[in-house]
């Protein structure tokens, strides 16, 4: 275990958001600059709407969940999501447990997390933040096994890998 931790030290770690495998951290619209109480800003009408309402695609609905859980608002976040028509898709999975992460819901994040990688065992975002919330539990050993499986399915150098490196060494996870 000391070895491992070792060569998580040693290895370069650059990133500091997420998202997708986009270390760039969204850029504000009018969906966090404006809309209040859970709505999105829909482009088409011009004004703020709850998300069920929106004209926006799933991808357009997927960004509105990232900006809002990269915003700190989780329950919005969580509020576009449960609009979205793919439940079992695996990036709405992951972010379903994100925002319970971060809400404090450790049991029905991991929930979450282990669905989105039974869909994608190849999720290694969800590998990630599955691994950030065992830090937070002090389960560094169940973070260091998420590691290594996103190393074993070539993300090494990834966000994903990098921000776990991160957590573990560290002990303090991502906002993000």
């Amino acid at each position: 275990m000391r070895l491992l931790l070792a060569l998580l030290v040693a290895a370069p770690g650059l990133a500091f958001a997420a998202g997708d495998e986009d270390s760039t951290p969204p850029k504000p619209t009018d969906t966090t600059k404006t809309c209040l109480f859970g709505r999105v800003w829909d482009a088409e009408k011009q004004k703020c709407v709850k998300p069920e309402k929106s004209s926006m695609d799933t991808d357009g609905l997927y960004d509105a969940a990232r900006e809002l859980a990269y915003a700190g608002r989780y329950e919005d976040a969580q509020g576009v999501l449960r609009v979205m028509p793919d439940q079992n898709d695996d990036r709405v999975l992951t972010y379903w447990g994100f925002t319970h992460r971060k809400l404090g819901n450790l049991t029905l994040a991991n929930a979450f997390y282990e669905q989105a990688i039974k869909t994608n065992p190849d999720n290694i975002l969800a590998r990630s933040y599955m691994g950030q919330g065992y830090v937070e539990e002090g389960r560094t050993d169940m973070a260091v096994a998420q590691w290594r499986e996103i190393v074993a399915r070539g993300g090494t150098g990834t966000w994903a890998e990098e921000s776990l490196r991160k957590a573990i060494k560290s002990g303090m996870t991502f906002s993000y």
